[in-house]
């Protein structure tokens, strides 16, 4: 699947003392892009959960912290679904700056599960058959 691309500004709330984004802001940015990616498919989280019954949990997390982002600056945040299986989806995600560097990269596994038990579940089909195309 083609990357998908949301632009995402530093808030003075995503950054320490010194101006510079904490590493946990990336995870946020990254969190937000996935949830816009899902919603550019059609779907909401909400929806997916009062409707189909089914939610998505990180299982699996990796970043890696190249360059800093700083108060005021304009960031890329690309998600893009690098592997599927049954009940989860693989994601390779990365920030960039506004000249195209790479400061931050991440694999992150989420599993879909079951709003109620919160037991693996299979995707459902129509948002597998979405992701495929």
């Amino acid at each position: 699947m083609k990357d998908f691309v949301l632009p995402v500004r530093v808030y003075y709330e995503d950054t320490d003392a010194g101006g510079v984004v904490y590493h946990t802001g990336y995870i946020r940015y990254f969190e937000r892009a996935r949830t816009e990616w899902l919603r550019a498919l059609g779907y909401s989280q909400q929806k997916l959960a009062q409707e189909v019954g089914v939610l998505f949990t990180v299982v699996d997390l990796s970043v890696s912290y190249m360059k800093p982002a700083r108060l005021d600056d304009e960031l890329q945040v690309l998600a893009r679904v690098d592997a599927t299986g049954g009940a989860s989806l693989e994601f390779g995600q990365e920030v960039r700056n506004a000249d195209g560097a790479v400061l931050a990269q991440a694999r992150v596994r989420v599993a879909c599960v079951d709003r109620v038990s919160l037991r693996p579940r299979r995707l459902p089909a129509d948002l597998a058959a979405r992701i495929a195309a």
